[in-house]
């Protein structure tokens, strides 16, 4: 099955996971999911303090596993390209601990893309053993952890 507009609005799952419709994107869903939540970072982040967005990013995760696994199975695919909540929590995740400039969090945002796309080891054994909701979810956050890694050692030599 081919999510569209309908199945996007036939379940709360789905419109989470579905990354409030930037996973229906026909070319590359996964950056699509990935700007998006760039582009709601902002719009989260500010009224929160260090505590609330963290206990968001647990809660985020943990309802991901929820809707995703849902969704998946809706769709008959474990892991469909069109689920895109993995992105978006993930990406949250790397831009709350990205220094806050449009350099960075491009030097971010295209660094995650790039770990969630090639998936070096151990994330492509993990996502080659992880299954239903969790498997889509651990698989972007161990992404955003190299990220991270990468992201520290830049900033400290450029930044």
């Amino acid at each position: 099955m081919k999510p569209n507009l309908r199945f996007l609005l036939s379940d709360p799952a789905h419109f989470v996971a579905l990354g409030f419709g930037s996973g229906l994107w026909p070319k590359g869903p996964g950056t699509a999911g990935t700007l998006a939540g760039w582009l709601l970072f902002p719009i989260i982040r500010a009224p929160l303090s260090e505590p609330l967005f963290a206990g968001l990013l647990i809660a985020s995760f943990l309802f991901g596993i929820l809707a995703c696994e849902r969704t998946g199975r809706s769709l008959g695919v474990s892991d469909p390209g069109c689920i895109v909540w993995d992105e978006i929590v993930a990406i949250w995740l790397v831009l709350w601990l990205t220094p806050d400039t449009l350099l960075w969090q491009a030097v971010a945002f295209g660094l995650f893309r790039f770990f969630d796309i090639v998936k070096p080891q151990p994330i492509r054994w993990v996502d080659a053993h992880a299954h239903g909701g969790f498997g889509v979810m651990i698989d972007d956050i161990l992404a955003a952890g190299y990220t991270l890694v990468v992201l520290a050692l830049l900033v400290r030599f450029f930044g």
